[in-house]
């Protein structure tokens, strides 16, 4: 857990020395109040010295703004390096201090996923943004893809990705009656027709299981069978379905070029968020796994400058768990994730340990995090997804680079 490492007192008499100490920065703060039973109030601003000076300074009797200055003990805040870290820490002590209400104090609503439910004797795919999960936290009841940023979005990739299989898109409950009509895919034959037993259950089955393959490998499977007759195709000299094979290619790689990078598989979503640190030359790691947010690390560039150990091996002992150096890799001088400021950050250089379950509802929590990060305008920070059993750890350390990079000075107005 991001924790509020700082924490100060708070006394009307002083409140200059008070302002003084308190960093200009953005952060996440709790202001405690002097009534032990009442509520404290949870905050997060871009400049803690500045909101701080509204809520606790002398009331101005002419406004209706809040003023706690004579309700206040003192306050626990968290200085963060980038709206990624802020968001994380309030939903985490939102969640601690008000479990009945944190969501609504966030806005949360869990991002639009694609549904193939298994569990229908004739699945469908179709929106939802309701994630079924078991006691250990893992998804049940069929395969999930996702997060989309919007359900339109959701939406319209479905129905693109469906025009290359036969399964049904309608509602109605299945009871193969020979004399129902119909609707109007089954009249294109674009669909098997279980309702008026237009194809076997297996048949049907096997049309499921091509489509959820598609989804789990991000359209790779298809791209591979298409591929593999056009090539068969062009051997036997039958050019033309060699060349409309290479059209449905092509109208493949249109569709997949409309499909978000972070939408894929969510059991299969693992990956790592790069953010600047709220130290000195710190790069702040945020590893996503199965959809869930693990605990982050810092990695303090400045320390390990001149150590033996490179900056890869230390990804690699926080990325991959199964390497021979697990256990606790420890900072220079032996000390743990540390601010500038000296006081002990929450993640240390080292494996983080197998993620415990996860509560009901936590699983959407996350990928809401996550979501509303990645489609945010403009989108700060970096992603890098594990591909083919591994990581690209080389682009992860330029990416480390450009964060630690100075920000280049506005650029001057021509002469003309």
């Amino acid at each position: 857990m991001l924790e509020l490492d700082f924490s100060l007192a708070f006394d009307a008499a002083t409140d200059a020395e008070f302002f003084a100490a308190l960093p200009s920065k953005p952060a996440v703060c709790l202001v405690e109040l002097n009534d032990s039973n009442a509520e404290p109030l949870l905050i997060r601003t871009q400049d803690l010295r500045r909101r701080l000076q509204r809520l606790l300074g002398p009331p101005d009797p002419t406004s209706k703004r809040l003023n706690l200055r004579a309700l206040a003990r003192g306050v626990r805040y968290r200085p963060v390096g980038s709206t990624f870290e802020q968001s994380l820490t309030y939903y985490q002590h939102a969640k601690k201090l008000f479990p009945q209400r944190y969501r609504d104090l966030l806005r949360m609503r869990p991002p639009a996923v694609l549904k193939v439910s298994l569990r229908n004797a004739y699945p469908r795919c179709y929106v939802t943004r309701h994630i079924s999960v078991d006691s250990s936290g893992t998804p049940t009841a069929g395969s999930y893809y996702g997060p989309f940023p919007s359900r339109g979005a959701a939406l319209a990739f479905a129905n693109r990705a469906l025009d290359f299989f036969k399964m049904r898109r309608c509602q109605i409950k299945i009871r193969r009656d020979p004399t129902f009509p119909g609707c109007l895919y089954s009249e294109m034959k674009m669909c098997l027709a279980p309702c008026f037993a237009g194809c076997s259950k297996e048949e049907y089955d096997a049309e499921v299981e091509r489509f959820v393959k598609f989804l789990e490998s991000s359209g790779e499977s298809l791209r591979a069978t298409f591929e593999s007759e056009r090539e068969r195709a062009s051997a036997d000299l039958d050019f033309e379905r060699a060349a409309t094979l290479h059209k449905k290619v092509e109208k493949l790689d249109e569709v997949l070029r409309g499909r978000p990078d972070l939408a894929r598989r969510i059991q299969a979503l693992d990956a790592v968020i790069l953010q600047r640190g709220a130290g000195d030359q710190v790069v702040a790691a945020y590893r996503v796994e199965g959809g869930r947010l693990c605990e982050p690390f810092f990695l303090p560039f400045g320390e390990i400058a001149s150590q033996p150990r490179s900056a890869e091996q230390i990804f690699r002992n926080y990325l991959d768990p199964a390497d021979d150096s697990v256990g606790a890799t420890q900072l220079p001088n032996g000390s743990r994730n540390a601010s500038p400021n000296g006081a002990e950050q929450p993640g240390t250089l080292r494996v983080i340990e197998h993620q415990l379950p996860l509560a009901k509802g936590e699983l959407s929590e996350h990928l809401w995090l996550v979501a509303r990060w990645f489609y945010s305008n403009p989108r700060t920070g970096e992603i890098f997804f594990h591909a083919k059993n591994d990581w690209p750890y080389r682009r992860i350390l330029r990416a480390c680079s450009r964060l630690l990079a100075p920000p280049e000075p506005p650029k001057e107005p021509s002469a003309n």
